[in-house]
């Protein structure tokens, strides 16, 4: 009869020191008692310090900054939290903790590992809610706290840095367009004064106006005087001299109307000079009026810009100052390895109790029979 090869299993519970009773238990309890001292000692500590992302806008500086034209938060509301994590990953922000916390000398280890170490070692998460934490596990309390302490600090230093920047930018290109905006506003309003020296006006669009109103003004004072002339005629003739001094009048008030229905631009005080000038004056009324806007909506916006830098600080609340858990921490690597351990052991005990036929004893027993 041809024996089947040995499993795996099967080579290693028949290896010398396993498959005798008394050595295998006591080998297995010795490595579970290890794993459990291992995942008990050295005690851990757990620091941690959470944080959100968050805006001028929920620390009560909502209104001031919208009627200075003010953004409440350059990155976006819905990245917010992609950023601070991504910020938190960088290596400018491990920098800072390293020199910090000083750990060169506390870890003793030279910049690169001990950038290494922080990256292996120090856990940045979202959690629900737009929240941020920073976790450490590690034998040295105070190191721990310092070192979480140090990455909320260096977090919001260094988004408080990138929203500089951009606000710089900003102010940069405000500047520039407040600048031009001035430049338009100043010519737009020679051209304007040029006019008013011009056309002797102090106020344009009054006297224009005013000048518009002498036709039917005119026409009334001359209905007026032929209503004044028919009632002297009534007791004087023609050649009265009051009669011919309404008359004369009536002439005068007649040409100044002609003058005044005149189209020619050339004359003083006529329909086509007013239109002239009307049009002209609005067209430069106009541009007057947009110059300014321009320039008082840059000018607004670069005070926003200016108060966005005051407040770029404002882009993380901590909520959890850096604290030590005071729950106990395992080391569940150990704990692991201390389950599997136990696991092993109870099926080989199953194993040797249970040996299938053809393996070890169960094999020389089937033979002698």
């Amino acid at each position: 009869m041809v024996k089947p090869p040995p499993s795996l299993f099967d080579s290693f519970a028949r290896a010398p020191v396993i498959r005798r009773p008394l050595w295998r238990r006591t080998l297995f309890a010795v490595l579970v008692a290890i794993l459990v001292a291992l995942t008990l000692f050295p005690e851990k500590y757990r620091a941690a310090v959470t944080l959100t992302p968050t805006d001028p806008g929920s620390l009560g500086l909502a209104s001031a900054l919208t009627q200075l034209g003010a953004v409440q938060n350059v990155f976006g509301q819905q990245t917010a939290v992609e950023v601070s994590l991504l910020i938190g990953r960088s290596d400018a922000v491990r920098e800072k903790v390293i020199a910090e916390a000083k750990l060169t000398e506390r870890l003793d280890m030279n910049a690169v590992a001990t950038t290494r170490w922080l990256e292996r070692e120090v856990d940045l998460r979202a959690l629900r809610g737009g929240i941020v934490q920073v976790e450490l596990l590690n034998e040295d309390a105070d190191l721990a706290h310092d070192i979480v302490a140090a990455y909320a600090v260096a977090i919001r230093d260094e988004l408080a840095e990138v929203s500089r920047e951009q606000t710089a930018y900003k102010r940069r290109v405000l500047e520039e367009l407040v600048e031009d905006a001035s430049d338009r506003l100043a010519k737009a309003q020679a051209r304007y004064d040029t006019f008013r020296m011009r056309t002797r006006y102090s106020s344009p669009e009054s006297a224009i106006g005013a000048i518009g109103a002498r036709v039917p003004q005119l026409e009334d004072m001359i209905i007026g005087k032929e209503t004044q002339l028919n009632a002297a005629r009534e007791f004087y003739s023609d050649d009265h001299l009051n009669v011919r001094q309404i008359k004369a009048e009536i002439d005068a008030l007649r040409k100044q109307l002609a003058e005044a229905r005149s189209l020619s631009p050339d004359n003083e005080n006529s329909v086509g000079r007013v239109v002239r000038e009307s049009t002209e004056v609005d067209r430069l009324r106009r541009e007057l009026d947009l110059s300014l806007s321009l320039y008082e909506s840059y000018k607004r916006l670069l005070e926003g810009a200016a108060v966005e830098e005051l407040t770029s600080t404002a882009n993380i609340r901590i909520l959890e100052s850096a604290y030590i858990d005071t729950s106990r921490q395992f080391n569940i690597a150990f704990g692991v390895l201390a389950v599997l351990v136990l696991l092993l052991g109870l099926g080989i005990e199953f194993y040797a109790w249970r040996m299938p036929i053809g393996t070890g004893r169960a094999a020389g027993e089937a033979e002698a029979a």
